[in-house]
């Protein structure tokens, strides 16, 4: 969630007459919601914002409320009129829509207007704005990050404008403090569970913690009770601690569970659907949620995330200094050195897996083999995809060394979805629900499926990326060490010996096709998967099989040869002065 850094004044010389590319046939009038008409030639000499927007567009529902608080504040200047351009299909989803907006429409019978308006402005998505000066030149073609960063504050929509803020923000990010973080020109105040407000200046020269949350995301749902708990801890042990909660949510789309979830945190948040959370994620070109940003007592940010930290160390983690971290580095080293298997699989009385039929495996009869973890879901397409190879490896390696086992960590939702893709695994699985997956995912660090670990005999961590080198060299990729990455480079640097570097093709005769390293690809010859090397063209993203260029260079050279002595290779037919295959 970075800050759009790309939005620019645009230089245009033509000047859009307004009253003409607003009229339609036989209508010199635009549409309020409640059904009056306001002529168009009222609108020269002001700011225009045209909204191309849809109903159907999530992105568009959560945009709106945004413009609709910054039109509020800038309708009172008289110069600035924003006109709804519908992308709707049908009246009534207009009409529901545009109850909504406090400004004026195209109405939704005139087509053939809303059409050309998306035409003349190049409106390839939704949402849209375009905001066109007094004299209807385009200041702003794409203003939906301009309106999100800055909202009101963008006004009046100059170059100059935009220059400033910039400069404004630069000199934010270096005279940094709590209050140029959370004020507003609006709210001071950030507010407790039970609605109260208190001012930001009562936290100022505290240790802070901004979390960024969003109540759709489970993984927020599952973070903040951790947080919950960590926060409780630095109460009970008197440190001086405050979290101010930063949710990225907009209150319409809050269900009442969600609602009634925020006034039971324990700490400060700021109002759901407030401007400045927007511009927080921005300011901290957010890249991941949850994030806690840690802020100094100094009104200085001491740290970006530490979220994993909270999760994995919980209290050992504060207060998130340096020394703190160089502390835990050690920690967790030493916890990588005495890792065994056990200590990943076994919990409690969990203490083993399952094979085909529910028969119970114990972890101790695991130990000493080469594992791999396999984190993947029945509904995530790229699981799926990635499973016949997975198999295909496994039986492969299985034949050749017995002490080498896959088990399955799955993220199913249901039951029936867990048996029936486990039902199409040879190996071993975690019961559905296991309480162990929780804690595996987050000491390997899982952030997305599928994820294959694994683990050597001794049970220590070998790689986290072991699906993408199977990917890449299917069971040749075992047992996964450093030494067999090694062996394989060799390997694939001594298959290429003697091959030219650069050739031509009959099917791709506009560039040089140049031998490449490359991981996975699909030939363009013969439509088969192709790995480790390729004769490429970057320009066109063209892929050739080693075997499939060079047989065609073998195949042109005996033709050659054979024209050269008069007589056609087998196969071939040579007659009118061209050689054809047969």
């Amino acid at each position: 969630m970075a800050a759009d850094k790309d939005v620019e004044a645009v230089s245009v010389v033509q000047e859009h007459d307004v009253v003409s590319i607003l009229s339609g046939p036989d209508r010199d009038f635009l549409v309020r919601n409640d059904g009056s008409q306001v002529e168009i030639a009222s609108l020269k000499g002001k700011k225009i914002g045209l909204y191309f927007s849809s109903s159907w567009c999530g992105p568009c529902r959560s945009f709106t409320p945004k413009l609709v608080n910054m039109y509020s504040e800038l309708s009172s200047k008289g110069d600035f009129e924003i006109i709804f351009v519908t992308g709707d299909t049908d009246a009534e989803s207009f009409d529901e829509y545009f109850s909504k907006m406090p400004w004026l429409a195209i109405p939704f019978a005139d087509s053939d207007t809303r059409d050309a308006l998306n035409s003349l402005f190049k409106v390839e998505g939704i949402p849209h704005v375009v905001i066109l000066d007094e004299e209807g030149r385009v200041v702003i073609d794409d203003g939906i990050s301009l309106i999100e960063e800055h909202g009101v504050d963008a006004y009046p929509f100059t170059a100059e404008r935009i220059k400033e803020l910039e400069k404004i923000e630069a000199e934010a990010k270096k005279n940094q403090t709590l209050k140029s973080l959370l004020v507003s020109p609006l709210r001071d105040y950030v507010v407790t569970n039970d609605g109260t407000e208190v001012p930001v200046a009562e936290l100022e020269g505290r240790l802070v913690g901004l979390y960024f949350s969003m109540s759709s995301y489970n993984i927020c749902d599952d973070f903040t009770p951790k947080l919950v708990d960590f926060y409780e801890k630095t109460k009970a042990k008197g440190e001086d601690f405050e979290v101010v909660e930063v949710p990225l949510d907009d209150d319409d789309d809050l269900d009442e569970e969600s609602k009634e979830g925020f006034k039971s945190r324990p700490w400060f948040t700021l109002p759901i659907g407030d401007q400045g959370c927007v511009k927080l994620a921005r300011y901290f070109e957010l890249a991941a949620i949850p994030t806690l940003a840690v802020i100094g007592q100094d009104g200085k940010t001491l740290n970006l995330n530490v979220a994993d930290a909270v999760e994995e160390h919980g209290i050992l983690a504060y207060p998130f200094t340096p020394e703190k971290f160089a502390e835990l580095e050690e920690l967790e080293k030493a916890k990588q050195d005495a890792q065994t298997l056990e200590s990943i699989l076994v919990s409690g009385d969990l203490d083993f897996v399952i094979g085909q039929g529910g028969a119970k495996v114990p972890v101790s009869d695991l130990v000493g083999k080469t594992i791999l973890l396999s984190f993947s879901a029945h509904w995530c397409p790229p699981c799926r995809a990635f499973l016949p190879k997975l198999v295909e490896a496994y039986t492969t390696i299985k034949a050749k060394d017995e002490a080498f086992e896959v088990i399955f960590i799955s993220s199913d939702k249901d039951q029936p979805s867990f048996d029936d893709y486990f039902a199409q695994m040879p190996w071993l699985a975690l019961l559905f629900g296991d309480a162990r997956k929780a804690s595996i995912g987050r000491k390997f660090k899982v952030q997305g499926i599928p994820t294959l670990v694994a683990i050597s005999p001794a049970g220590k961590t070998v790689t986290t990326e072991a699906g993408e080198l199977i990917m890449a060299h299917g069971a040749d990729a075992y047992p996964f060490t450093a030494e067999r990455l090694e062996e394989l480079k060799a390997g694939i640097i001594e298959m290429a010996k003697g091959w030219p570097e650069t050739l031509r093709h009959s099917l791709h005769d506009q560039h040089d096709l140049i031998l490449s390293r490359r991981g996975g690809y699909n030939c363009d010859g013969c439509n088969d998967e192709g790995l480790a090397w390729s004769y490429f063209c970057d320009k066109c993203d063209f892929d050739l099989h080693p075997q499939c260029a060079l047989k065609a260079d073998e195949e042109t050279a005996t033709k050659e040869e054979a024209q050269n002595e008069g007589v056609a290779p087998e196969g071939w037919i040579c007659e009118d002065g061209v050689c054809r295959k047969a």
